[in-house]
């Protein structure tokens, strides 16, 4: 598998990218190796977001190793079947954790279905009401259940939501945004066949917009069938600034001011 630091995803002039959601526990590099790639193509802030217990300890730990890292805590939607008494107390247990900054990825996914609808809309809500209760950011995966998962956000009282890598149209993410939502883009938006989430991310405010890679998953265009990595945000930076028609200098530098306010304690 080719590199992913063959990438030139932030070149002249640098300027300073923040991945809002990576899981460089499961790369084929070493996460310190992942990590200092990053900086150097102007990664200044991580958010490692875990999927089950195990991998939440592992983004504590990685977030301990680096300060620059911050981490989350949850159970993935595939995983929601597996949400049973130990893995609850296991994750509230991380989430005190001084390094970590939210709860999930928890939400919805019925294109696989790896979990019943029932265990998922479960999981998700007890995250949700987590979240209001340690007052955490929420990070939500939606896969075919925008309408579904809207519905329950709107039911439950979350401190505050982050839509992890937003794949809706531009009329979803405007009811999403008026939410106040924060939405996080990642490597689909750099996709040709994908208009809709150019469309979607122009009807925004800029306010209101993140960026990350979902590493290794979800490579950008130009390193399709590559592992990802989190040096790669800055593709999307590119094609969120070329939607907007604005610079990449004014989106990089909102969405860091949007990430420090969507995960209060980022580093």
């Amino acid at each position: 598998m080719d590199s992913p630091s063959e990438a030139v995803a932030n070149p002249e002039p640098m300027v300073d990218l923040v991945d809002a959601h990576c899981h460089p526990y499961l790369s084929e590099v070493e996460p310190s190796v992942t990590l200092e790639r990053a900086r150097e193509g102007g990664v200044r802030s991580f958010v490692v977001v875990g999927v089950d217990p195990r991998s939440s300890r592992s983004a504590v730990d990685i977030a301990i190793a680096h300060p620059d890292v911050v981490a989350t805590a949850g159970m993935h939607p595939h995983d929601a079947s597996g949400l049973d008494p130990q893995a609850r107390a296991d994750i509230r247990a991380l989430a005190v954790e001084p390094s970590v900054v939210a709860l999930g990825e928890t939400g919805l996914d019925f294109f696989r279905m790896l979990s019943s609808r029932q265990a998922q809309e479960d999981a998700f809500r007890w995250h949700l009401r987590l979240s209001g209760e340690l007052s955490l950011p929420v990070v939500v995966h939606v896969r075919d259940a925008w309408e579904r998962a809207i519905e329950i956000l709107d039911e439950e009282e979350a401190a505050s939501v982050v839509l992890h890598c937003f794949s809706a149209d531009a009329e979803t993410a405007r009811v999403c945004a008026s939410r106040g939502w924060f939405l996080s883009f990642a490597g689909p938006i750099t996709y040709p066949k994908n208009e809709h989430l150019r469309e979607a991310v122009a009807a925004v405010p800029m306010s209101q917009v993140l960026t990350e890679t979902d590493s290794p998953y979800l490579a950008p265009q130009p390193l399709r069938g590559r592992e990802n990595s989190p040096g790669n945000v800055g593709f999307v930076v590119d094609a969120i600034a070329s939607a907007r028609s604005e610079s990449r200098e004014s989106v990089a530098t909102a969405v860091m001011d949007n990430a420090h306010r969507a995960f209060p304690g980022l580093r």
